[in-house]
């Protein structure tokens, strides 16, 4: 089965891709400071500085990445984070991201990753503020 004709559709593919993963990411944010929608399991209150530094990152960064603005630099700073995140927490646990319940901290690095590369896509506010106005 052939599908290149979803190719025209990538602008908006990486805009639903961008906008997903940062509510997603966001969430985990308000978890850690806000106990929304749930309290992080696992997550120690108060946070020690790291984790509130952390959780700050995925609400702001998450933010900017769902409304397309300032993406590549917000994208950038949240894979970093997440790179972190896994080799201080998450590898010591084990070498297998399935055992060492890393699998979330990857997926999310390389997606900002990408993002920081490719742009937003469609649908941001990086692509209106680059419009000239008439």
């Amino acid at each position: 089965m052939d599908f290149r004709h979803l190719e025209r559709y990538q602008p908006q593919l990486r805009a639903l891709l961008r906008i997903v993963t940062a509510l997603l990411f966001m969430e985990h944010g308000l978890a850690k400071l806000f106990h929304f929608p749930v309290p992080q399991p696992g997550v120690p209150d108060p946070l020690p500085a790291i984790l509130l530094a952390a959780a700050w990152i995925e609400v702001i960064g998450g933010a900017l990445i769902a409304l397309g603005l300032f993406t590549r630099l917000a994208a950038f700073i949240c894979a970093g984070e997440m790179a972190v995140g896994y080799f201080m927490f998450h590898a010591p646990q084990g070498f297998w991201p399935i055992v060492n319940m890393g699998e979330a901290a990857i997926l999310y690095c390389f997606v900002f990753l990408y993002l920081a590369a490719a742009g937003p896509g469609a649908w941001s506010l990086d692509g209106m503020r680059r419009k000239p106005v008439r």
